[in-house]
């Protein structure tokens, strides 16, 4: 008697999380980055403050195995707010790993932009300001006329009204 055979919803396919994890842990244990969170979420760990102005180069351990030094990048004028704010560093990092994984925290300075490469600078881009309600035009107006909440008027106006500025683009 043969046993039922096994289904899954996915029909063969995979997360794409799944599929890229192993590739993207190879390369942050390369660096010495154990725990790939430290990477991910670097804002979280350390605040937006540090965040914009630093990031997580490698972690390096020493030959004995007790405390890892953990090199952060920074540009040269951000390097001594840093220098004081190396303990709160470590702590928190610590936490991320759960243990004092980390003893050291280093500096590393380099221009604004970064090297040769002329690489990102280290804060996100802003993010893009959703434009303002669109012009209401007599037409949208007219769509909207029998409606008698005032609320649900305004907003199938609204409605309308970007339902008909994408139809002239």
């Amino acid at each position: 008697m043969k046993a039922p055979r096994h289904t899954a919803s996915t029909r063969g396919f995979s997360h794409a999380a799944s599929l890229m994890q192993g590739s993207i842990r190879q390369a942050s244990e390369s660096r010495g980055f154990a725990v790939s969170r430290l990477l991910t979420a670097w804002a979280e760990i350390v605040g937006e403050a540090i965040a914009a102005v630093a990031r997580p180069v490698n972690v390096s351990y020493a030959r004995d195995g007790f405390g890892a030094t953990l090199t952060v990048l920074t540009t040269g004028a951000q390097a001594p707010m840093l220098e004081m704010q190396k303990e709160q560093i470590r702590d928190r990092v610590n936490e991320c790993y759960g243990y004092r994984a980390i003893s050291r925290v280093r500096i590393t300075q380099t221009a604004p932009t970064g090297f040769s490469e002329g690489q990102v600078a280290f804060a996100p881009a802003p993010k893009a300001v959703p434009p303002g309600p669109p012009e209401i035009t007599p037409a949208a107006k007219q769509i909207a006329q029998g409606v008698d909440s005032d609320e649900l008027r305004l907003a199938i106006e609204v409605l309308a009204a970007n339902v008909l500025a994408k139809q002239k683009s």
